[in-house]
């Protein structure tokens, strides 16, 4: 397993319109193993394909919410290829959204509570399921990377402005510090 580079904003690939993943072969599942090996050493708990530079519709969450008795987290992944949410709650719920590109920044999110989910799994078949809670929020989120929508598009003009901005100035000084 590799780790992938992650994109990070103003990246335009993050604003483009992932494609279909037309068969489940090898080069897929290679490309999920890495997803996650990326996933969990950024660390993060979700990644959609598009993240890594490659604009297919695949995402991998791992929400690791339980540890075991050396206090490590419990891994417990889940592989989306083609998702689509089928149906959402009319309840809402707000949870602080952080995304890996768009690196150290947060912030309250408004979205469905619940959501109805049609994809295809790392074999090949094809699933449904209803998902609330932090998984809820977690596929939505990464849903959005597949259609080209970042959680700041969630946040108003002058809030997404400063997130931006903020990324930008501190991407200006790692790299600074990086040729010192």
């Amino acid at each position: 397993m590799g780790l992938l580079p992650i994109i990070e904003i103003p990246d335009p690939l993050l604003r483009a319109q992932s494609a279909p993943v037309e068969s489940v072969g090898d080069d897929i599942q290679k490309l999920i193993q890495d997803m996650f090996a990326t996933m969990y050493a950024a660390p993060g708990i979700g990644l959609a394909a598009v993240q890594v530079a490659i604009p297919k519709r695949l995402l991998v969450i791992d929400l690791q919410e339980e540890e075991d008795e050396a206090g490590e987290p419990i891994r417990d992944p889940h592989v989306f290829i083609n998702p689509e949410i089928v149906h959402s709650s009319d309840a809402r719920k707000v949870y602080n959204e952080g995304c890996l590109s768009i690196p150290e920044q947060y912030a309250e999110i408004e979205r469905p509570d619940i959501v109805t989910a049609r994809w295809i799994d790392e074999k090949g078949l094809e699933r449904e399921g209803e998902f609330g809670g932090l998984m809820s929020v977690c596929l939505q989120h990464e849903v959005d990377h597949l259609n080209g929508v970042l959680f700041i598009d969630h946040l108003s003009r002058l809030k997404r402005d400063m997130v931006v901005k903020k990324v930008l100035k501190a991407r200006k000084e790692r790299d600074k510090a990086a040729i010192l």
